[in-house]
């Protein structure tokens, strides 16, 4: 299923995220033995660099990113989307449960087409979500539309990892223990079967970096996580 596109794949998602809310982070924290909490912290602080205003993080689902962004003393406000209620009425409890209704808004909305005027944010940030887009291309242009001038443009994303050594050991354990670990703790096999699957049909890192470029972000670059499974790419509007 991973190879779907458009409408089929919007939808194959959308239903797929809906079944596994309720165990969305548990499931992070497990898989990346709570490394995507650093992860985000430095996308964060890396879309906010230089910056000063508002953000917001796309395809945000529980919010671990928009509170990241509104953590920064850049950011006076942060906003984060997610086509699924379900997603973003866990964030909503999360960000009240942490006392910071005040500095960060969750909403449903669409990231093909965002709901907000050109430039209206200082930056703008996906982390683990631009390989379950049906348009990734639409889905990047519609962050840089919305981000200012000199506005900065942060994305954190799983990334097929270089044939080698590395890559023999661990994939593998990628698709053969993730299956396991969804099936058992959030009782979706399936989901978890998913996951791996996207990553490979997902742009490799130097691709995507050319998207961005070609989007017209200036200083585009690129860093590897995660013992290179993991990519964090930014990139400034010109």
């Amino acid at each position: 299923m991973a190879e779907l596109q458009g409408a089929e794949k919007r939808r194959y998602v959308a239903d797929l995220f809906s079944r596994i809310a309720g165990r969305y982070d548990l499931m992070n924290d497990l898989m990346t033995l709570g490394l995507h909490r650093r992860w985000k912290r430095r996308t964060a602080a890396l879309a906010a660099q230089g910056v000063n205003g508002p953000a917001i993080d796309v395809s945000s689902g529980t919010g671990d990113l928009a509170l990241e962004l509104a953590r920064r003393p850049e950011v006076d406000h942060a906003v984060g989307l997610d086509l699924l209620q379900e997603m973003v009425s866990r964030a909503g409890s999360k960000v009240k449960a942490r006392g910071m209704s005040g500095s960060v808004t969750m909403m449903t909305g669409d990231a093909l087409s965002l709901p907000f005027a050109d430039g209206s944010f200082a930056c703008a940030t996906a982390g683990f979500s631009l390989r379950n887009m049906p348009d990734v291309e639409q889905a990047l242009s519609e962050m840089v539309r919305v981000v200012r001038r000199g506005g900065r443009v942060a994305i954190l994303e799983l990334s097929p990892m270089t044939q080698g050594l590395r890559s023999a050991l661990f994939r593998p354990v990628f698709h053969g223990l993730v299956p396991l670990i969804g099936r058992l703790v959030a009782g979706d096999r399936s989901a978890y079967c998913y996951l791996p699957r996207s990553v490979d049909h997902f742009l490799d890192a130097g691709r995507l970096a050319e998207m961005l470029s070609g989007l017209g972000l200036a200083d585009v670059g690129y860093q590897r996580l995660g013992f290179g499974t993991v990519a964090l790419h930014w990139g400034v509007k010109e």
